[in-house]
Order: structure tokens, then sequence, then C-alpha cells
């Protein structure tokens, strides 16, 4: 295993970076100021369920896994000496729980063979369940083609490469690339040699329904929001240019904090477009926050900063309680609404409130999100 000391001068730089990342986040207040929007979607309460809550089934098909339950640890890190230790206690975690796990952007382990053991882990730990590989969006414009992406998948196994975009964290890096002028163009090419499901990951900002009929039309048919509602990238950097004294950078870190699309108005833009297998993150901390985003369209739900700590402390046995509790709080709520099963979960009453109402009707006019309401609510009609 090789040393931070060790590592050539861009490697360790990046390396520092994920460093600065992980502590800021555990450290920092690094929450956006803006709700995800759960609060704005109500379940009807099932007063006769008629079902048994033990009975109440969670399994789900994943990547072509069958998983306990619809959750995924999603990308938190790896590319820097001791991550591997992260990684590791998540691997082990969800392969004993039977759910889906992401790894951090793979970049450091391409770039630099010494530090692909942070991310190989995962796969030697966790062998029986949904592993994500990623890369991001600015390094297939500027350099990636199939060698470096085959490297990604290879590297863990991976049943599925996540690209994610972070216009917004790039744009308020110190360091960050900027140039997202041939991104469409790339994506086209490279679909046609990637031999596993691409998902289209947002960090933080979300997708809108335009976007994803793009990305759909390409021939990306898994999207994970990743909208407003969690963790900042834009607060993280924020914090990093304060303290580099980068002026200019700490204040567009502080102006776009809260920039992007709330994670539940993105579910229900991105569930517009047919054909779309959606992964709801982006402020996820619950299992009735993943019962909702379910019942709104989603196959699955995730979430990274909750499990950070746990994973630090070397906590296999914490994550594990963590997952559990998530397990525990999606069965109850799927048991009060009614449900015995996901699929039948997507299909109750579901009513849209607040916040998510009114950015429904400004996006897409009364019209339109009257059909959208009617949807969700006329499932229960009274006869």
């Amino acid at each position: 295993m090789v040393k931070l000391e060790e590592l050539p001068d861009n490697a360790k730089r990046t390396a520092l970076r994920k460093i600065e990342h992980l502590k800021i986040c555990l450290e920092e207040d690094v929450n956006t100021h803006i709700s995800p929007g759960f609060e704005d979607i109500q379940l009807i309460h099932h007063a006769i369920s008629n079902l048994d809550l033990a009975r109440v089934n969670l399994e789900i098909s994943f990547l072509n896994h069958r998983l306990s339950a619809p959750i995924l640890i999603t990308a938190m890190t790896g590319g820097a000496p001791g991550t591997e230790k992260i990684n590791k206690t998540l691997a082990l975690a969800a392969n004993d729980e039977n759910v889906a796990l992401a790894v951090g952007s793979q970049r450091a382990g391409i770039e630099h063979s010494d530090l692909a053991y942070t991310y190989k882990i995962v796969r030697e730990v966790a062998p029986d369940i949904p592993i994500i590989g990623n890369i991001g969006i600015a390094q297939i414009i500027n350099s990636y083609s199939k060698r470096e992406l085959t490297a990604a998948i290879e590297m863990i196994d991976a049943d599925a490469l996540a690209i994610h975009f972070n216009a917004l964290q790039e744009a308020v890096q110190p360091e960050g690339d900027v140039n997202f002028e041939k991104a469409l163009d790339k994506l086209e090419q490279i679909i046609d040699y990637i031999d596993v499901p691409i998902i289209a990951k947002e960090t933080g900002a979300g997708f809108s329904y335009d976007v994803a009929k793009k990305l759909h039309e390409l021939g990306i048919d898994y999207i994970e929001i990743g909208g407003v509602g969690g963790t900042s990238f834009a607060a993280v950097e924020y914090y990093r240019a304060k303290k580099a004294n980068d002026k200019a950078k700490e204040h567009l870190g502080k102006m776009f904090w809260d920039w992007g699309i709330p994670t539940v108005a993105s579910i229900l833009e991105v569930s517009l477009v047919d054909g779309v297998t959606i992964i709801a993150t982006g402020g996820v901390r619950t299992g009735i926050d993943i019962c909702k985003s379910i019942a709104l369209g989603a196959t699955i739900a995730g979430m990274a900063r909750p499990f950070l700590p746990m994973a630090m402390r070397q906590d296999v046995d914490g994550v594990k309680t963590f997952i559990s509790q998530l397990k525990s709080e999606l069965r109850t709520c799927m048991f009060l609404s009614g449900t015995k099963s996901l699929e039948a979960l997507k299909k109750v009453p579901v009513v849209i409130t607040g916040k998510t109402r009114e950015w429904i009707i400004s996006r897409f006019g009364a019209d339109i999100a009257n059909q959208i309401f009617k949807k969700f609510e006329e499932k229960t009609k009274i006869s």
C-alpha cells in the first residue's frame, strides 16, 4: 500500500483534496438550506391494511441482483491512502445486508495504479452485491475513452458505471474543470463500447425533465437524481476556498450553496421520461423518504453522508444497524400505506402539496401539472 508522501505531486494533490472533502463533510455544516421536499409528499394512511407487517416484502431486482431492500450506499470516496478502510467497511456491511454500493470517483485509481487498491477492496469483500463504478463527465470530455472506462469497470468488476455530472462543484472549485462543451457528443461516443449499464449521476443539483430526456434519447436508462436537499458540494468547496483564502471561490461557494432542483421535484420531473430507472438521492435520510421516493416513481434510493461517521470509525456493525433501521422504517411505511410489495407501493395514492406542487405548476403549466397530480391522487377513487 502506497503512502501519501510516496505519490507523485498530481496524485498527492488529488488525494489531499479527497481527504479534505471527507474532513469537511464530517466537521462542517454542509447541508443545503433548502429541503429535498419530502414534507410535501403525503402517503394515505391505511387504517385497515389487512397485512402482516412481518410479511411486507422489500426485495427488489436491481442490476441483475436480487436485493433485500431498495437501498444504495452512494458514492463517497477512494483514491487516497486510508480511504480503502472506509470502502471496506461500507462494502462488508452492504454485502451482509444485501444492498447496493457505489464507489467514489475512480480517476485517481485509473491515473495512478498504486491507488487502485482503495477501490478494488470493495469487490474483494463484497462479491454478492451490485457495485457501481464512477467517472466524471469532465474526464470523459477531456481525454477518457474506452481504455480508461474499461479500466474503471474492471477495477471493481462493476455492475454499472456512473458518470457524474458535477458542473456546480467544478464551477466553484478552485481547481475545477468547467469546459462541458462537448458533453453530449462524448456521451454518445462512449455508450457504444460500454458493456455495463451507464448511470447518469448528479452530485447535488438535480436533473430536469429536459436533460433526463436528452440522456435517455442517447441511450442512458438510469438516472441518479442527486437533487438539492442533502450535502451541498458548493458548501464543501466554500470551506476549502475559505481555508485557502481564495476569496473569489469562497464567494461563489456561498452564493451557489443552494443552487439546483430539490430532490422530490427532480424525481417528479424525471419520472415524466418513459423508460428511465430512477435512483433517488439528495437528502434521503430515512426509510420514510425511501418509501415516498418509490411511490413517486423511483426504483431505489440512496444516501452517503449518514454512513460516513460510522465508516470512518470502521464500524461495520454500526453501518449494518443503520441499514436495518432504514429497512424497518420502510417496511412500516409500506404497512401503514396498505402495501405488501414495492410494486404495490408504486400504485398507492399520493398527495403532493407545498413548494413541490408550486414547482410543478410553474415548470409545466396548470394543465400538465394537473395531469401529473391526477396520476398520483386519483389512484383511489370514491365510488
